[in-house]
């Protein structure tokens, strides 16, 4: 396993029902420790995996959920085929207490099958879960995720929201990065992913430093946070993460928000907008679109538009949730033309 000198800032003493909006507005990782150790859910965690199965089983209500079944061979990596035809794992529809019955039938099993059920949410399939195991986030409406399954790696990826994941069971290593690493990273296709994210082909386990050379200076800037049930980790932003559950049966409980308003679209639809329309174009036009961005985008204050009155900006004014829908609708009419 790769061994990282930087440690995630650790932060003890906060409590779930009062976390400072300072920790919520971070721009870099922070490590909260014993944020959720009063949880009843991490409690019987602590008394036994089995007991914790069954805590999560009272809350259960037949809800079928989605979950990857892998191979021993593949060592927990939830990752790509050999050929990058399809992938290593198998999509299975089950129900939770079936998943959960396996992974305890292989908790001390060193060659285990990896059971990794994710992004479930926690009230389709746990409803009343919340009621005693859950944190305030104060205005902001997050969508709460259940991860849970044996010993697995999930390979680095980002996500647009900010994150607060929460070690309800179980032991978790975190390996991050700041968005600047891409290049470094060696991310493989967008539209043809494992589980929705483009990820790192680098196995965080055997790095071939022949072939990804420089993912040497991607650990130069990677900070390391491992955390055990009662933990949690706020990862900002488009974080670029490598997670990996490290006992025989794993929870976490995730807390995903964006900044802003919720009308606001996702700027991945941008990304491949703009795949489409800009990076073919000849050099001298994509940095003369480069420079449009700056303007418009990147670098725009007020005085961008400062010399054009008010009630012409058009969409160069404050976007509201009107605005923010007649925009979508002109771009859909323009590219169902």
């Amino acid at each position: 396993m790769l061994q990282i000198e930087n440690k995630v800032q650790e932060i003890d003493g906060i409590r779930h029902d009062s976390i400072p909006i300072e920790v919520l507005n971070s721009t870099r990782p922070l490590l909260l420790r014993g944020l959720v150790r009063d949880w009843p859910v991490a409690q019987a965690a602590r008394e036994s995996a089995a007991a914790a199965a069954r805590y999560l089983l009272d809350h259960y209500n037949n809800a079928t959920i989605g979950l990857f079944f892998l191979a021993p061979e593949a060592c927990g990596r939830i990752f790509y085929n050999e050929d990058l035809s399809g992938f290593n794992y198998e999509p299975v529809m089950s129900k939770l207490d079936e998943a959960l019955d396996r992974i305890l039938f292989h908790l001390n099993d060193g060659r285990a099958p990896a059971i990794y059920v994710g992004s479930t949410t926690v009230e389709t399939c746990l409803p009343g879960f919340r009621k005693n195991n859950d944190i305030d986030l104060g205005d902001h409406e997050p969508l709460v995720s259940l991860w849970c399954g044996n010993r697995s790696r999930v390979a680095a990826h980002f996500d647009v929201p900010d994150n607060i994941a929460c070690c309800a069971v179980g032991r978790r290593r975190f390996i991050l990065f700041p968005p600047e690493e891409l290049e470094n990273l060696y991310v493989g296709p967008i539209d043809f992913t494992p589980a929705g994210q483009a990820i790192s082909m680098v196995d965080f386990h055997a790095p071939d430093f022949e072939r990804y050379p420089r993912f040497r200076k991607a650990l130069s800037n990677a900070q390391v946070a491992e955390h055990d049930t009662g933990d949690a980790l706020f990862l900002p932003s488009m974080w670029w993460h490598h997670v990996e559950a490290l006992e025989g049966f794993n929870v976490l409980i995730n807390y995903w928000w964006k900044r802003g308003p919720s009308y606001r679209d996702d700027p991945k639809n941008v990304l491949n907008h703009a795949l489409l329309s800009l990076r073919e174009l000849p050099g001298e036009q994509r940095k003369a679109w480069l420079n449009i961005f700056k303007h418009y985008v990147f670098e725009f204050d007020e005085e961008s538009v400062s010399h054009i009155p008010q009630g012409r900006r058009g969409i160069l004014s404050e976007i509201d949730e009107n605005m923010a829908r007649k925009i979508r609708a002109d771009l859909l009419n323009r590219l169902n033309r």
